[in-house]
């Protein structure tokens, strides 16, 4: 017996995943707003959201690993040396104190 498509779908929604994409989508779209509404000329929209997004999960990574680089790295499952540079780029290679 196959089950109705929209029961399928509904099903998919409610995993934890998709209900967390559903806040985060609904949350850009407010930090979107803001960030449209400064920008003058070409939209750096796209850098500015993952660049924030990138220095919140390395922050969290950084706190949850007692400032352990290698096991932040492990956490966000990046390399440590992927995690170093991203580190400068992002800003948060000084020390948390």
């Amino acid at each position: 017996m196959r089950l109705k498509r929209s029961v399928v779908d509904a099903a998919v929604r409610s995993t934890p995943a998709a209900v967390v994409e559903d806040i985060l989508e609904k949350k850009i779209e407010d930090i979107a707003t803001v960030l449209s509404a400064t920008e003058n000329g070409k939209s750096r929209l796209y850098d500015e959201v993952l660049a924030m997004v990138e220095r919140g999960l390395f922050r969290i990574a950084l706190t949850r690993s007692n400032y352990v680089k290698s096991a932040a790295a492990a956490y966000l499952g990046i390399n440590r040396n992927t995690f170093k540079k991203k580190m400068v780029k992002l800003g948060l290679d000084r020390d948390p104190g």
